[in-house]
């Protein structure tokens, strides 16, 4: 029988009386999934931390679920128990994982959080009355995102490339340290926990670890300090947003699998696939990144040319010795 993938953005379906990944009608409406895992959130006591949503509202990180069949839970508690287990060791392990287990472990917890968004804005625009404004964009890309999480329960193959890329590194973190980043217009996710850290683009097609092979290679085999890697993770995030192409992706259904393969990114305008990078907005990216130290922006833009880093020192060599002002 040939495989078909389930489209829950053909008439918007987001309430929790199906299977948001394979729209099966759920018998219970305790037929749910968290958002974040379980072990996760008692491992950093996040069950009932304030967690933001887009329209400034709060929830919190145990609120955040998914209407998931139980067949389907059972999957993800398989994936669940191989992720936990090599995050609790550590870096070693979790370096060992391959992309498509990380991407289905880091999709689950974006796309959750992009449903439970959904549907709350469903919820404002009922009680104002108005139809839900949603842009073709965005659509474009949860759809592409939920389609490639169905490689938890359909068989799937990336042709050419990976449409996503999960690169860990090892980072000396404080032991009671939990950094969680998203930003799910521009599909990117960070983590950093125990002695490792992740950054995930999910539909790039992998251009953003040729954007950044410079300070990849200079970090290369190399123990981070914390504020290393939010620097790199400050130039992804910036990065994601210049990035200025909506990746499409073709679905070939057989029935052994779906084959998914990218379109080139390349286009008749000819137009870079990055815009300009502006050193001021970096800066200011930075300074986010970079609240537990203080740097403010004129610190770290006073020389335009050369914006403040502690990746590699004046002659372009990793930055081993990490010297922060008291």
């Amino acid at each position: 029988m040939q495989q078909k993938l389930y489209n829950p953005f053909l008439d918007f379906k987001f309430d929790n009386k199906v299977c948001f990944l394979t729209g099966k009608a759920l018998d219970s409406a305790d037929e749910a999934i968290q958002v974040f895992p379980l072990w996760m959130m008692r491992a950093f006591d996040l069950e009932d931390k304030p967690f933001k949503m887009l329209d400034e509202s709060f929830s919190t990180y145990k609120k955040l679920q998914l209407p998931c069949a139980t067949d389907v839970a059972a999957k993800f508690e398989e994936l669940e128990e191989q992720v936990q287990h090599a995050m609790d060791a550590g870096y070693a392990e979790v370096s060992k994982l391959d992309q498509l287990t990380l991407f289905q472990w880091v999709a689950k917890i974006l796309y959750g959080v992009v449903f439970n968004e959904i549907q709350a804005g469903i919820r404002q625009a009922f009680l104002a009355g108005e139809s839900m404004n949603f842009s073709q964009a965005l659509v474009q890309k949860f759809r592409n995102l939920h389609a490639m999480l169905q490689s938890l329960v359909v068989p799937m193959e990336f042709e050419n490339k990976n449409p996503f890329t999960v690169q860990v590194f090892p980072v000396d973190n404080a032991p009671e340290t939990f950094m969680y980043r998203d930003e799910i217009n521009t599909l990117i996710f960070s983590i950093r926990m125990k002695d490792f850290a992740l950054i995930a683009t999910l539909q790039d097609n992998g251009v953003h670890e040729i954007y950044h092979e410079d300070a990849l290679r200079v970090a290369a085999d190399q123990t981070l300090h914390p504020i290393q890697f939010e620097e790199i993770c400050a130039r992804y995030f910036y990065s994601a947003y210049l990035f200025n192409r909506l990746p499409e992706y073709t679905y070939m259904e057989v029935p052994e699998k779906v084959f998914v393969e990218p379109m080139p990114l390349n286009d008749w305008t000819l137009k870079p696939i990055f815009d300009q990078w502006q050193v001021k907005t970096y800066g200011q990216v930075l300074e986010n990144f970079w609240k537990p130290w203080g740097f403010t922006l004129f610190e770290i833009i006073k020389d335009p040319e050369k914006p403040m880093t502690y990746l590699t020192d004046a002659e372009g060599h990793f930055l081993k010795t990490i010297n922060l002002p008291n």
